[in-house]
């Protein structure tokens, strides 16, 4: 079987500058961008000014937004409702500026001392309240599962998908986030959420110590990830996000090196299963 997949990449992973990060994505075939920062901006406290000016970047160099990658929900769920809706509004300025499709989101932290069962219905409130925002927008939400939210193991994610349910909240898929919450990510999530998957962020990770290493080189099946989603017609797109060389509250960064490791390293897994990547 084979399958054809665009590649992307978060821009901020590269360096601040857009036009670096548009090189270095360029010289690794991608032909589309991730955008959760520029200029050393979050794209959570960009204006509309800021927005033309990044739309200008792209369209000058031939690119386009895979997906806005925001830090919608990495708050706690204590706050108001409202706290993250008008984020999420300012959000899809941008979004629709970039012309973007997907815009990724968190279901929110908890303050220590509490477990999921205790802020289960606060988090579907917030959720669905997003949700609902999108949908008016014509934008589609992409949950990011990662540790510390309520949306963690595969089994907290389905309960969130299927408990909002709906059209504009779909999942971004990330392996390495999975290793690091002790999970095995195809073994234990993939018969749970392949129906809700319409993204891929592409990273791994050593279940040892949760350190992020280049595709395939960890404990995150990613080779049979791959291979299922292949099997199962995905067509859609494959973002790096490498955190090589660190992560910190809203992101992580490589480098142009270790972005370029990166890229070779999941090449060469979509090589082996005959993916194709445009």
């Amino acid at each position: 079987m084979s399958a054809t997949w665009t590649l992307s990449g978060f821009g901020d992973e590269i360096d601040d500058d857009p036009e670096v990060q548009l090189d270095v994505l360029a010289e690794v075939g991608a032909s589309h961008i991730e955008v959760r920062s520029a200029w050393g901006v979050n794209v959570a406290d960009f204006d509309d000014e800021r927005t033309d000016r990044l739309r200008a970047v792209l369209d000058r160099r031939g690119f386009a937004a895979s997906a806005v990658a925001s830090p919608i929900g990495k708050v706690d769920v204590s706050l108001p409702v409202e706290h993250e809706v008008e984020r999420l509004r300012r959000v899809i300025r941008v979004a629709d500026g970039l012309d973007a499709p997907f815009i990724r989101v968190f279901s929110f932290y908890r303050a220590d001392g509490l477990g999921h069962a205790d802020v289960r219905d606060a988090v579907l409130e917030r959720m669905r309240a997003l949700a609902d925002v999108a949908t008016g927008a014509g934008v589609v939400l992409l949950h990011e599962n990662e540790k510390g939210i309520y949306g963690d193991t595969p089994e907290h994610v389905l309960d969130l998908v299927e408990s909002v349910a709906s059209p504009a909240l779909r999942l971004a898929w990330d392996n390495a986030n999975f290793v690091q919450v002790g999970s095995r990510p195809f073994s234990d999530g993939w018969h749970l959420l392949r129906e809700h998957v319409d993204y891929l962020q592409v990273k791994d990770a050593l279940a040892a110590d949760g350190r992020v290493v280049p595709a395939g080189e960890g404990d995150g099946e990613l080779l049979e990830t791959l291979t299922a989603l292949r099997d199962a017609g995905y067509a859609g797109f494959a973002s790096l996000e490498p955190h090589l060389s660190g992560a910190h509250e809203l992101g992580g960064f490589s480098g142009p090196d270790a972005f370029r490791t990166a890229a070779a390293a999941f090449r060469g897994l979509t090589d082996r299963i005959g993916a194709t990547l445009a």
